[in-house]
């Protein structure tokens, strides 16, 4: 499926609303380059899942969950992750195949990591379509296909 959008409200709209619909134990990986609005789809996730506090991207971090929602978020983001053995000190598996939702972005730094039913989410500007113009492709299936 493909979306676009051409605000940032709408960006944050589509992450509420698949936040809304999301189920116990779903696994999204977004990809993008810097600056195409990951953060601001995962704030919109956060705010349909029912949580109100601020979410912020974990880049140096590496995960924040938070507990205020109808299901746990797990946010990561695995941009500075150099060895997929960093995964398993921070104990990734847990929330992978645990009961909450998780979020990584970046995820394509760890693919091999990721569950067999993760959804896809890869974030793309096209400048040619104006500055706020995302193209948003949401896949059931691994992220070199789509």
């Amino acid at each position: 499926m493909v979306i676009e959008t051409n605000s940032a409200d709408e960006t944050y709209a589509l992450g509420e609303k698949m936040g809304r619909e999301a189920a116990p134990g779903s696994v999204f990986a977004l990809s993008g380059d810097l600056g195409v609005g990951k953060t601001v789809f995962t704030q919109g996730f956060a705010a349909g899942l029912g949580i109100s506090e601020p979410v912020t991207s974990p880049t140096f971090t590496i995960r924040n969950t938070y507990e205020t929602g109808r299901l746990v978020l797990n946010h990561y983001d695995v941009y500075r992750i150099e060895d997929i053995d960093e995964m398993e000190e921070i104990g990734y598996e847990d929330e992978f195949y645990g009961d909450g939702v998780v979020l990584v972005e970046w995820a394509e730094q760890i693919r091999e990591l990721m569950p067999e039913n993760t959804t896809w989410i890869r974030i793309e500007k096209d400048p040619k379509k104006g500055f706020d113009y995302r193209k948003i492709t949401i896949e059931k299936k691994a992220e070199e296909n789509i």
